[in-house]
């Protein structure tokens, strides 16, 4: 059977009855991890718990295939149902798995967990035809979907958040549903006898003051700044950062905008592309980010790249000063982006 993205916490949280075994997959590892323990747990409160929880892999199950039958068949010692987390499945168990369903043995709930599976995978097939299955997909939240992660987790432990800082957060979050888990838990323990979270919190706990002032000088290169780019420069080099980073900040910020400007000439449009990035791009940027994507041609960003390459092997290999390689790196990305300020039809 399978799940829409919208009713799939919905069904994780109580699936309907008769389902014997359910896939959860997805490239967002945290989320395929999260949406498969609150299935377990409609079977078995405690996953630790060795007499009505059996836990393997998938190259277990494939060097013993009877082992799902067998597991999903036994009785708890102590009463209660059983369930079966089989990690890591791959099309290698797909005809297992559609044995399995056919005639699902006992009681037990089979939980398998995989990654990003395409529609024509055997084993995502599988639990899509079968009626006693779900087969639920976990990809990354969008702005949204965080909004509504951030909140209630939060007022799940007492904590309120102000608007500017909950879309601060939601900037820098999204990417893995765990890694977002991880840092919320951070920021409660931050803000600890509180009540209410601020935005100084969210960037005192999920910033990186040496990241901003990067991507500081590197915008203003971005967009021909020059001034800004100057002055950014300064204050990197008084922060002791080191030239090498910058340039492969620099170097990754570029191969985003050759990304972006790829998926615009495929029709898409600026906002949605910029959208599709991991990490996203951070709301205070948005306009800068944009402003860019438009400004760089791509031969013009292929360009950028190689000098950027270039700069970071002469910052390796020569004597030749690293700041002053990296300034004028910059500077001469800057002076591009002032002359050929025009994006290709």
């Amino acid at each position: 059977m399978i799940v829409k993205p919208s009713e799939a916490d919905r069904l994780a949280k109580s699936p309907p009855r008769g389902i014997a075994a359910a896939l959860v997959f997805g490239p967002d590892a945290g989320l395929v991890r999260e949406r498969a323990e609150t299935l377990l747990k409609t079977a078995v409160e405690d996953l630790n718990d060795p007499f009505r929880l059996s836990d393997f892999d998938g190259e277990a199950l494939a060097n013993d295939p009877a082992r799902l039958a067998d597991e999903a068949a036994a009785i708890s010692m102590l009463g209660g149902r059983r369930a079966v987390r089989v990690r890591g499945a791959t099309n290698a168990l797909a005809s297992l798995f559609e044995d399995f369903l056919e005639s699902a043995p006992g009681e037990a709930l089979v939980v398998a967990e995989a990654g990003d599976l395409p529609k024509s995978s055997a084993l995502r097939r599988a639990f899509e035809a079968a009626e006693n299955a779900l087969a639920i997909a976990c990809y990354a939240d969008n702005a949204r979907d965080l909004n509504d992660v951030v909140r209630d987790a939060l007022r799940a432990e007492g904590f309120a958040i102000a608007p500017d800082a909950l879309a601060d957060a939601v900037s820098r979050l999204g990417s893995d549903r765990g890694v977002t888990r991880r840092e919320l838990e951070k920021l409660m323990l931050y803000a600890h006898g509180r009540k209410q979270i601020a935005l100084e919190d969210v960037r005192a706990v999920m910033g990186d003051e040496a990241e901003a002032r990067v991507e500081e000088a590197v915008d203003a290169a971005g967009t021909g700044d020059l001034p800004r780019l100057d002055l950014a420069l300064e204050r990197l080099w008084a922060a002791d950062l080191s030239p090498v980073a910058v340039l492969r900040q620099a170097m990754s910020h570029f191969q985003r905008l050759l990304l972006v400007g790829a998926e615009a000439q495929r029709g898409e449009s600026l906002d949605n592309a910029m959208r599709k990035l991991r990490p996203p791009v951070h709301f205070s940027r948005a306009t800068s980010f944009k402003a860019q994507a438009q400004r760089w041609r791509e031969a013009q960003l292929f360009e950028a790249l190689d000098l950027l390459l270039e700069a970071e092997a002469l910052c390796k290999t020569t004597a030749m000063p690293a700041r002053a390689v990296c300034g004028r790196t910059l500077f001469q990305l800057a002076a591009m982006a002032k002359v050929k300020g025009m994006i290709s039809p």
